[in-house]
């Protein structure tokens, strides 16, 4: 079993079904976005944890 019961099949099933609806050129600029705003969500809480010491 995989996360939450989903099984491998199922979750080849579900990016199968993700790459149809949004294609493969717009996955990669999702993915680029998604890695931008994680980082500078990471840097956002590093500054906060250096402002909360001094």
């Amino acid at each position: 079993m995989g996360l939450s019961g989903i099984g491998p099949g199922s979750l080849i099933l579900i990016l199968l079904i993700v790459v149809a609806l949004f294609g493969t050129k717009r996955l990669g600029s999702l993915g680029k976005d998604l890695g931008t705003a994680l980082k500078g969500f990471r840097e956002g809480l590093k500054d906060n944890k250096t402002d909360k010491k001094e």
